[in-house]
């Protein structure tokens, strides 16, 4: 791929901007800590830092080493994750923090290639650790610095083809301050940030403007390329919301589908939005209600749209004397909803009916 041969001027101009003027302020930048960091890299996964930086400070004050979040339950641990979303995010996190505080008694990995293996690493963050941790010279591709790439050189190639990844990966290598890497990793992260934005660039304030590609050719819009196109699926969630003698049958999630290790009450998914008399007179809500019940109260479909999913969720609410439930569910009271992690669908019904605390 031909690209103009101005990387000394766009690496030694980018440093001097994040020395002079980045003012992007974050607890975790110049941070050496390895588990400081690696927390902080798996938070800041597909989540916004001005998201992520509660949750950083909250877990780093409760488990402030990786012992302490080892030795935490799991329950506890996806209490705090809650609302922060991809919670497989989470469950490797624990993984994680088990296996370096036994089988590597408390020691993070120095190499980049043992980074890598532990369980939710990929290059990106096992770059970003070995980099700011260890002075490692491995240069971080994510979106920000991809999107700073595409324009200012010019690359048509899309971002998220096997091709495009590896002439993005090589790029970023090349123009790596080997010296100080992860001051160079921070301040090209920065810089797409804040400046080189998906929307609205500072392009009149840029000072990589003079010689960027796409801003002399007018391509800002359209860079960088993306071939894949995301396809989403609706799916529809019938919640029975089982009361007896005060209190609720919940589970917990299980494995291989969404929301994994989340609680929620007895769900009953049909292939299309689906009146509530309808639900409850299906097999498989009879086989769960074997005895008369009596409806409280029926919802409209609550919406919360994952990256490739959107899930609509009803609660239709019943107070029951005899249930035919599997043994997962457990009777809990009210005041108890509060310790358990629930995604963000049924706490939005949760907070609604005064269940919870904010």
């Amino acid at each position: 791929m031909k690209r103009s041969n101005n990387a000394v001027f766009f690496s030694t101009l980018l440093l001097e901007w994040h020395e002079t003027t980045n003012e992007r302020a974050m607890p975790w930048k110049g941070e050496k800590d390895p588990y400081k960091i690696w927390l902080s890299e798996i938070i800041l996964q597909q989540t916004r830092v001005d998201q992520g930086l509660h949750y950083y400070l909250k877990f780093i004050k409760k488990f402030p080493t990786v012992y302490k979040l080892a030795a935490a339950g799991d329950d506890i641990i996806f209490k705090m994750w809650e609302g922060l979303g991809y919670y497989s995010r989470c469950k490797n996190l624990i993984a994680t923090a088990r296996h370096i505080s036994t089988a590597l008694d408390g020691r993070f990995p120095t190499s980049y290639e043992e980074i890598a293996k532990l369980k939710g690493i990929g290059p990106y963050t096992a770059s970003a650790i070995a980099s700011f941790a260890f002075d490692l010279p491995y240069a971080v591709v994510d979106g920000n610095v991809n999107r700073v790439l595409a324009r200012y050189f010019g690359i048509h190639m899309a971002v998220d083809s096997t091709e495009g990844k590896k002439e993005f990966v090589a790029l970023a290598h090349s123009l790596l301050d080997k010296q100080n890497p992860g001051v160079y990793n921070q301040a090209i992260m920065d810089f797409g940030a804040t400046v080189c934005k998906p929307r609205l660039p500072l392009c009149g304030d840029c000072l990589l403007a003079l010689r960027c590609r796409a801003y002399h050719e007018n391509t800002i819009d359209i860079l960088p390329v993306k071939e894949k196109k995301i396809i989403r699926t609706a799916r529809w969630f019938n919640y029975l919301v089982l009361q007896k003698e005060g209190g609720f049958f919940i589970r917990k999630r299980p494995a291989k589908d969404i929301w994994e290790n989340l609680h929620e009450f007895m769900l009953l998914e049909t292939p299309e939005k689906m009146p509530a008399a309808k639900v409850l007179k299906s097999p498989a809500a009879r086989a769960v209600l074997p005895a008369p019940y009596r409806v409280v109260e029926t919802t409209d479909y609550y919406k919360q749209s994952l990256t490739h999913q959107d899930i609509h969720g009803c609660f239709i609410h019943l107070e029951v004397d005899e249930l035919n439930l599997p043994d997962d569910f457990r009777l809990m009271i009210k005041k108890d909803l509060d310790k358990l992690a629930f995604p963000r669908l049924l706490n939005d019904y949760l907070l609604s009916k005064g269940w919870r605390k904010k």
